[in-house]
């Protein structure tokens, strides 16, 4: 897997070491990369975590942390502040920081969304040399299509080019949406907003999964996996569903070219138990290459 790796060339010579062994690792050696997403507190408040349908564990923060201190994953990705929280605890975790985050108070029929940079590249690096975390990643939201968007494809670029700088990986999430964008699953736009992760020479991309009527979205993700070219596209989660369903979307994308998920609600407002073995049957599927079948006789070993 090693010798197939090749590091873009704004990562220093001094740094491809480090680079490629940070691309092992949260991809586990499959070139394909699980990523648990802890960025909601802020993203979504505290809808995602308390109410009818969430497990109560989901309630305190450190559910977060013990989930992937547990379970098999490849990458964590949270705030930093909320790293620096509870990392001292869970040394174990490979760690994502998100770089950028917003509330969704605002909507978008109010005003077009734009997500500042709360963290800079600096402030990580001091952070991972003061903590001694493996943090192997960062990570940053762009808003296609809002009135805001060269403020945030300003900031990306930097960030890649920045993190690229220091060995570490990046993952740009990229949503079309604003007042201008009229479907925000259009797999054209979704398509786009691959494209522009290309461009901005980011590692891997998350984007919603494609939607036509019609249309089969695994068919329809094909168009965004090759406007990626070089960049591994990974979809997000969504809202919580069906297990067996979303174990069987996740085997779809992955068999179209996918390089991953980016999985939260669908985790993390289980219960400890549930959503550790959730996350070995994501696992499973994502970096193991096991089929749906194999991935629900994990999951039900919560029974």
């Amino acid at each position: 897997m090693e010798k197939t790796i090749k590091a873009p060339l704004d990562v220093p010579k001094a740094m491809r070491k480090k680079y490629i062994q940070n691309y092992l690792n949260i991809t586990r050696n499959s070139g394909r990369i699980m990523l648990f997403a802890g960025d909601q507190k802020i993203e979504h408040l505290n809808k995602d975590f308390y109410g009818e349908g969430i497990h109560p564990d989901d309630a305190n923060p450190e559910h977060f942390f013990r989930i992937a201190s547990k379970a098999k994953i490849g990458v964590f990705a949270a705030q930093l502040g909320l790293i620096a929280r509870y990392g001292a605890d869970y040394k174990n975790i490979q760690y994502l920081v998100k770089l950028n985050s917003k509330t969704n108070l605002i909507k978008t029929e109010q005003r077009d969304p734009y997500s500042g940079k709360i963290t800079d590249i600096d402030e990580v690096v001091e952070f991972q040399k003061n903590s001694g975390l493996k943090i192997v990643a960062v990570g940053y939201t762009i808003y296609l299509g809002s009135e805001y968007e060269v403020e945030m494809l300003s900031e990306a670029s930097r960030m890649v080019y920045e993190a690229h700088k220091q060995g570490l990986l990046t993952v740009l999430w990229i949503y079309p949406r604003g007042k201008a964008v009229k479907d925000e699953k259009d797999p054209h736009l979704i398509a786009g907003a691959t494209g522009v992760a290309a461009c901005l020479g980011s590692d891997f991309v998350k984007i919603n999964y494609p939607k036509k009527e019609g249309e089969e979205s695994k068919e329809l993700l094909k168009e965004a996996i090759q406007s990626a070219g070089r960049t591994g596209v990974v979809c997000a989660g969504g809202s919580s569903i069906d297990v067996k369903v979303f174990l069987q979307r996740l085997y779809d994308q992955i068999k179209v070219g996918a390089c991953g998920n980016a999985t939260g609600r669908n985790i993390h407002q289980k219960g400890l138990k549930e959503a550790v073995v959730m996350c070995n049957a994501i696992y499973a599927i994502t970096v193991e290459n096991k089929t749906v079948d194999d991935a629900l006789k994990i999951y039900n070993q919560i029974v």
